[in-house]
Parts: structure tokens; C-alpha cells; sequence
């Protein structure tokens, strides 16, 4: 019992402790920091305290169907990471928002979106999920929005309607769910499902839950909000959107393809999909980008593609899936951690520069030789580079492709398809590589010929002790898992497979036998050459000083946000639903029309006498007569009222 109460603590207690953080920071804002410091380091304490654990809690009448958390394997692994990148996020927020208005507002937003983001991960159930999914939503917009530049506003909005909209197709799915199964515990859903013969039914339901989870991933075509907001986000926000917020939707997708529709090859070729189109766009966008953050976050795009590429291929794979669960898990972890690292050497960039632009803080870290180190670590970990992290889980998720290959070609079926997925999977890293390289080579190896850009607006050291321990620590961290795999990363393994419905390997995994290297060694090649051929030669050019410099040729035609989402959400929905709203009111003032010819008698039909106390009136000067005008909108307000009382009553 003593650890079953952690599972509540964790979600609730960032909660509270926010709420009381803010009214510290009223009085004392570096009292309110430190305070934030130590609640993001007792909850790493506190989920830390799980390991080895299988608690369960429940809150029978909250929220209406009761909230319930349960800590297997993965939960706990997800709970930790999340703690621990919070916890080092907080630390490099105290120097990062020296400067800053409204860090009482900061804060508090981030306690509170550190509780939501537990509870999701944390949840026995799918509306636990649910609640606590859109709690942090709403939460982290305001993180996102913290600028309050034009830019960040409209970012904001985006990852606004993004989450909203999600939100409300996985409710669909979810009432849906409900419905069918008569439950949304996902360990009855899983076992209600696998008694099923025909799952075809439930493929529907799980594309609107997958719809809900893949946009807060930013799985293609949801993307659109992440490389929009984490430029604009401050950077210790930037690095727990990416780390974090995003995982929260890889952790319903797992919940899908792992539990609800376990070994199925069909929902396994979806993802798999999706999953490929994410990882070539997120790096090709990334190729074009001439920002530092927005390179980091469309690599962020294309580093989720890899992670569904994963899950899709524990679907094809079925019980033999140990790979690709391995992969699955460990790119989760691995990715959060190299994120992090970037992320915040990219915030050490801007807190001296306040500058993105490659061209502008180009040759800025060319003599900092901890920070070009800790990045370095960083870089060498994303690019899968042999003794560095990513390096072992991009190496499991590409030798299930393979051992799918394999199981093809004994069938005696095609391979092409999958051959094809291999390449793309090599080129993606291979432009992982190259994108990388750019923005290193322009930051810390470049000579920037316009020193005058660089007018650094802090005095003193570019980043003080506390901020350089908190950077070493995360960029030690990426070469010590890839040096010693077994005795690191495959526990973190170990600790998820029965979670995914796998295994460990029937055999040890030889990460540096030339058969698994081969892949890396195709991947640095590629890389190479976008980067000399491409990147150097198209994506540079001569300005009208004859300094070379970076260019961007990306076609702004091609965004899918611009040419089809907002059109499509300001003008087409506006007009269908103002047209729907005509004709219902048309028919509601019909209706109240005979309705008064047949009770009151009345032959004019639509005069309404002026003492009429249940509907105004507008007078139509054109037809010369009185119409029934804001009946309809009266009733629709009415219906809203209910709606929000009904809603109320539920939450409280």
C-alpha cells in the first residue's frame, strides 16, 4: 500500500506544489525557482521509488467514471524519464529566464503540465488517459505561447487547434470504444479484443484514437504544430515538447498496438505507413531549414517517424517482434535524452545571442569548447553513430526490418515493399547525418563573416556552473549508453517488453558486428553525400558581399498548414456550418410558425406580438414584416448552458 500511494502522489503533487509555487514567486522569485527545482526532484525520487514495483491505485467516483493508475515496466520507465528530463529542464530554466516577464506564469504552467503528462503515462485506463491528455494540452499551450511574440501566437494557435481537434476525435473513439467493449480499462480492452474472430469492427474506432495520439505525437498529417512551436517556445519548453509531450501520444499508439490490436500485421502496415512518411518528411524538412530550433524540431518529426516505423514493424513481426519492441523502447528513451542536450545547448545559444537564424549566430561557439563537446555528443547520439545511444536503438528498429525481409523471402512473397522501407529508413538517417553536420559546422566550426551579429547581451560567462554541470551530465550520459548497451540499455529494455507483448531476444544482440555497423556505415555515406553535394552546393550561396552563406529554397507553397488546414478550418467550415445554421433556423422558425397557426390560431404566422416573452424579433424591411430572429440562437445558447452544467457535474 505503502508504494501504491506514490502512483497518485506523482500526478497530483506537481499539481499542488504549482499552485503553491506561484504564490512563492508573488513574494520571492528565487525562492518560487528553487521551490520547482526541489518538486521536479522529489517526483524523480518518488517515480524512481517504483522501480521493481507493480502498484495499482484507483479513484473510484473522480471524474465521474473514477481515474486509475497502475505502474508496470514501461509506465515506470516513462515516469522516470519524464521526471528526470523535468528535473533538468528546471535546473537550466533558472539562468535561461533570468531575464524573462511572467516566469510566475512559466512555472506554474509547467508544474502543472508535469502532473498531466505522470497521469497520462501513469493510467490504468483510457479515460484516465483521456483526462489527463487534454489537462496537458491546455497546460502547455500556455508554455508554448509564452513569447507572446506574432509569431508564437500563431504557433500557439496552431498546437491549440491541433490538440482540441485530436482531442475530440479521440473522445469519439474513446465513447465508441466504450460502447462496443463496455470498458476503456486497457487490460480488459486488450483481453476483450484478442477474444474477438473478426476485429474488423474495431479498426474504425482505433483510427479516430489513433487520430487523437498521432496528432500530439506530430505522426504525418498531424505534424503541423511541431516544427511551428518549438522555435517559438522558450527552450527549456522546447526540449519537454519534444522529449516529453510528444511521447505522450507514442504512449497511446503503443497502448493501440500493443494491447488492442496485438500481432495484427494490418494495423501494423498502417503504422508502418505513417510512420515512414513522418521520418523522410520530418528530415527532409529539417535538410531546408535554416533555423536552429526549427532544424531541431523537424528532426524531432522525423526521430517519431523512426519510433513508428518501430511499432509498426512489432505488428508485422507479430510474436517475434522482440527487435522491434526493443527498438520501440529504447529510440523512446534515447531520443528524449539527445533532445534534451540539444535543445538546451540551442537555449545557451539564444539566452547569449537572441538569435536562431544559422546565419546569424554562425562561428558562435567556435571557441567554447564544453559547449561544441556537449552538442557533439548530442549530434554523434541522433545520427546513430557506432558509441553513442541512438546508434543501438536505430540498430535493433533496422535489423527488424531486415528479419522481416528474411521471414518474406522464406514465404516466398515480394519483398519490394519492405526493401523500399529499408532504404528510406537508411536514407532518413543518412539525412539525420547531414542536417546535423550543417547546423555543427555552422555553429561551432564556421567563421562568421559578420562578427557584428554575434553582440552577445549577457555579461560575463556564457553560461554559469550550474548550467554547464547540468549539460555535461546529459551529454555524458549519450556515449554511455552506446559503449555499454547490455549493461544499460537493454535493462531499459527489459523493463518494457511486457508491457509491448514481446520478449527480450532469443539471442544476444552483437551491436558492433560488422553485420549491424554495415547499416551505419550506409547511413554516414549518405549522409555525406547530401551534405557535400546538396547542402553545401543548392543550399548555399554567395550574397552580395561574396560571403557564402546559408540560403532557404524550401517552396513555400508546400506547407500543408497554409494550403490546406487553415483555408479549410477559417473559410470552408465557417461557411458549411453557417450554412447548416441557416437551414436549421429557417426550419426552427418554420416550425414555431405552424406551431402557432395551429395552437393560437394565429392566420399571420410570423408576426410575433411585441408582448411575446419567449422570442425577440427582427423587423425584415424588405418583405415588410416581423420574423422570429434569435429563437433558434436562444435555443442553442440554452443547449450550450446544459452542456457545461452537464459537464461541470461530471468533473466535480
Amino acid at each position: 500500500m505503502e508504494r501504491n500511494i506514490i502512483l497518485p502522489l506523482l500526478v497530483f503533487f506537481p499539481m499542488v506544489a504549482a499552485v503553491l509555487g506561484y504564490m512563492i514567486g508573488r513574494k520571492n522569485k528565487e525562492a518560487r525557482s528553487n521551490w520547482a527545482c526541489l518538486v521536479t526532484f522529489l517526483t524523480l525520487v518518488g517515480a524512481t521509488l517504483l522501480l521493481g514495483t507493480h502498484a495499482s491505485y484507483s479513484l473510484p467516483a473522480f471524474c465521474g467514471l473514477g481515474l486509475s493508475f497502475d505502474c508496470d515496466g514501461l509506465r515506470v520507465v516513462m515516469a522516470i524519464l519524464t521526471s528526470f528530463i523535468w528535473f533538468m529542464t528546471t535546473v537550466f530554466s533558472k539562468e535561461y529566464f533570468a531575464h524573462y516577464r511572467n516566469r510566475n506564469r512559466y512555472y506554474f504552467f509547467m508544474l502543472m503540465t508535469l502532473g498531466a503528462t505522470l497521469g497520462v503515462f501513469l493510467s490504468a485506463d483510457l479515460y484516465t488517459t483521456f483526462i489527463f491528455f487534454e489537462i496537458m494540452s491546455f497546460t502547455s499551450f500556455v508554455l508554448v505561447i509564452h513569447e507572446e511574440s506574432e509569431t508564437a501566437i500563431r504557433a500557439a494557435h496552431t498546437y491549440l487547434a491541433v490538440a482540441v481537434i485530436g482531442g475530440l476525435v479521440l473522445l469519439m473513439g474513446l465513447f465508441m470504444m466504450y460502447n462496443m467493449a463496455g470498458t476503456l480499462n486497457i487490460d480488459a480492452l486488450a483481453a476483450f479484443v484478442a477474444a474477438q474472430e473478426d476485429k474488423r469492427a474495431f479498426y474504425a474506432v482505433g483510427v479516430l484514437v489513433l487520430f487523437g495520439f498521432g496528432a500530439k505525437a506530430g505522426v504525418f498529417p498531424l505534424h503541423i504544430w511541431l516544427p511551428e512551436a518549438h522555435p517559438v517556445a522558450p527552450a527549456p519548453a522546447s526540449a519537454l515538447l519534444s522529449c516529453i509531450l510528444t511521447k505522450s501520444g507514442v504512449y497511446g499508439m503503443l497502448v493501440l498496438s500493443c494491447k488492442l490490436f496485438l500481432y495484427d500485421a494490418t494495423w501494423g502496415d498502417l503504422t508502418l505507413l505513417l510512420g515512414v512518411i513522418t521520418m523522410v518528411l520530418g528530415a527532409v524538412l529539417a535538410v531546408f531549414s535554416i533555423n536552429l530550433k526549427r532544424t531541431l524540431a523537424c528532426s524531432s518529426l522525423s526521430q517519431i517517424g523512426f519510433v513508428a516505423t518501430a511499432i509498426g514493424m512489432q505488428g508485422l513481426l507479430g510474436s517475434h517482434n522482440a527487435l522491434a519492441a526493443g527498438g520501440t523502447i529504447l529510440h523512446v528513451a534515447n531520443h528524449s535524452l539527445l533532445k534534451l542536450v540539444l535543445f538546451m545547448s540551442a537555449g545557451v545559444v539564444y539566452m547569449n545571442v537572441h538569435k536562431l537564424n544559422l546565419n546569424e549566430i554562425r562561428g558562435w561557439g567556435k571557441d567554447k569548447p564544453l559547449l561544441k563537446f556537449i552538442f557533439l555528443m548530442g549530434v554523434l547520439g541522433i545520427t546513430g553513430i557506432p558509441l553513442w545511444n541512438g546508434y543501438i536503438s536505430k540498430t535493433l528498429i533496422h535489423e527488424s526490418i531486415v528479419e522481416y525481409i528474411v521471414i518474406l523471402q522464406e514465404a516466398g512473397q515480394s519483398t519490394l515493399y519492405m526493401q523500399t522501407v529499408e532504404w528510406l529508413f537508411l536514407f532518413s538517417g543518412g539525412l539525420t547525418l547531414a542536417y546535423m553536420t550543417k547546423i555543427f559546422v555552422a555553429v561551432f566550426v564556421d567563421t562568421n563573416p559578420y562578427p557584428d551579429t554575434h553582440h552577445v547581451h549577457n555579461h560575463g560567462p556564457y553560461m554559469n556552473k550550474l548550467t554547464a554541470t547540468t549539460l555535461t551530465i546529459g551529454g555524458v550520459i549519450l556515449p554511455v549508453l552506446g559503449i555499454f548497451p547490455h549493461q544499460t540499455a537493454e535493462k531499459i529494455a527489459d523493463l518494457s517488453y511486457h508491457f509491448m507483448g514481446s520478449h527480450a531476444p532469443d539471442h544476444a544482440v552483437h551491436y558492433f558486428a560488422w553485420i549491424n555497423l554495415k547499416g551505419a556505415v550506409i547511413t554516414l555515406v549518405l549522409g555525406a553525400l547530401v551534405y557535400f553535394l546538396f547542402i553545401r552546393k543548392v543550399l548555399m550561396a554567395k550574397d552580395e558581399n561574396g560571403n557564402l552563406v546559408y540560403v532557404d529554397r524550401w517552396p513555400r507553397g508546400l506547407s500543408l498548414e497554409d494550403r490546406l488546414y487553415r483555408p479549410a478550418l477559417l473559410s470552408w467550415l465557417p461557411f458549411v456550418g453557417g450554412l447548416f445554421a441557416r437551414m436549421l433556423g429557417s426550419l426552427t422558425d418554420g416550425f414555431v410558425a405552424i406551431s402557432r397557426m395551429l395552437v393560437f390560431n394565429d392566420d399571420s404566422g410570423r408576426v410575433i406580438p411585441p408582448e411575446d416573452q419567449y422570442f425577440s424579433t427582427y423587423r425584415d424591411i424588405d418583405a415588410d414584416k416581423v420574423v422570429y430572429g434569435e429563437g433558434f440562437a436562444k435555443s442553442l445558447l440554452m443547449i450550450g448552458v446544459g452542456l457545461a452544467v452537464a459537464m461541470l457535474y461530471i468533473l466535480v
